[in-house]
């Protein structure tokens, strides 16, 4: 008890000195909504009790668990969040969503719940306390501790050890990782793999592979396809094109055109053609990525090379062991690249030399394939 009043005494002066920058940056409106939620409650009440709660960071988590929250009827599930995108993404899942006040609000804030299921790494001591404190079973799921990050544990080793007194029951990606966390004080540590790959892709019809190396443009943007096709030279391979947004169909297909006529290449749409022959293809119907991504040998993964959209899904051309090039701006897809291998970031001004050497990439494959069952039923009993 003398640990959680110090540690609680320590919360409540770091806030008190925060304060004002708080009140600063909630005045930003990227935080207008987040930092008076977290840090002053407001609009953000409690949830009913007996429920059972999942708490994610942030988007990647967020959509991690919808396999499990799909199984449970969208009234017995509470969801709390940290980051803005977290919130977007889960209030598309379900209504019962909110940011997870500071923890100074913790013991107010919490009321006994069936389980409070944790989503790997948001490790908050008053979280865990609070909870159990008041008749809640708590488990840890998908959790991970890298190779980086191990020593920075271990350096506060005290501290984990008492938040793991608090959890009743850990689910681990590796065995490796159930070793450490075994070492930081975690008690009924199960194996179950990586739950971002528990829901594999699935294909809808299958493909004729045409004759030679197959490019994908995934889920293609503005600004993108002229990129790809500045860098492509039709001796690289086949090139496909999948814009992410059908409205763009026709211009996308002029931009080929024109295009096509500079690298003296045959182009088609394929709802006209498909049959794949032509030099560059444009994918016009949606619903066909996972099986365009069968027949292909490399994928050019979009909404990566601009700013603003933080990538696109790289699980599932890796689950096609596809080649995967992706820009640098993946801020919204890192937790899935880390669930992968074998993939490749790059500058927009690197692609051309990249599709020029594509024999020196390797296959992408997926990593720690995980099940969802074994945590369905620790909720279920």
């Amino acid at each position: 008890m003398f640990f959680t009043i110090f540690y609680y005494t320590l919360a409540v002066i770091v806030y008190i000195i925060s304060l004002p920058f708080l009140i600063y940056k909630s005045f930003n409106k990227k935080y207008k909504v987040a930092i008076p939620a977290k840090f002053f409650l407001k609009n953000n009440p409690p949830f009913d009790n007996n429920k059972i709660w999942f708490h994610c960071c942030s988007f990647g988590e967020v959509r991690a668990i919808k396999p499990i929250i799909d199984k449970f009827d969208n009234n017995s599930i509470n969801l709390s969040v940290i980051t803005n995108t977290g919130y977007a993404q889960a209030q598309e899942y379900m209504k019962n969503v909110r940011y997870l006040p500071f923890e100074i609000f913790l013991p107010f804030w919490i009321k006994k719940q069936k389980a409070l299921v944790v989503v790997e790494a948001e490790l908050w001591y008053m979280l865990f306390f609070v909870s159990k404190l008041k008749g809640t079973k708590t488990i840890l799921i998908n959790a991970r501790i890298s190779d980086a990050t191990y020593h920075k544990y271990k350096r506060f080793s005290f501290l984990y050890k008492k938040i793991f007194d608090n959890i009743d029951k850990v689910y681990a990606q590796s065995e490796v990782d159930k070793n450490r966390l075994i070492a930081l004080g975690a008690k009924e540590v199960v194996v179950i793999g990586n739950i971002k790959l528990a829901t594999l892709p699935k294909i809808t019809k299958t493909l004729p592979k045409p004759d030679g190396i197959v490019i994908t443009a995934a889920s293609t943007h503005e600004s993108e396809e002229e990129l790809i096709l500045k860098s492509y030279n039709k001796n690289y391979g086949k090139l496909i094109i999948v814009p992410r947004h059908p409205e763009r169909f026709d211009k996308v297909y002029e931009l080929i055109g024109k295009y096509s006529k500079e690298l003296d290449c045959t182009y088609s749409k394929y709802s006209n053609d498909s049959t794949f022959e032509s030099d560059i293809i444009l994918v016009d119907c949606m619903g066909e990525l996972n099986n365009i991504y069968s027949i292909s040998d490399v994928v050019i993964l979009c909404g990566s090379f601009v700013t603003h959209l933080g990538g696109h899904n790289p699980i599932e051309p890796a689950y096609f062991g596809c080649k995967i090039i992706s820009g640098e701006n993946i801020f919204n897809q890192k937790a899935l690249f880390e669930a992968i291998s074998g993939y490749k970031l790059i500058k927009n001004n690197e692609l051309k030399e990249i599709l020029s050497n594509l024999d020196t990439l390797e296959k992408s494959k997926l990593e720690n394939i995980g099940s969802i069952e074994p945590i369905i039923s620790e909720l279920l009993k």
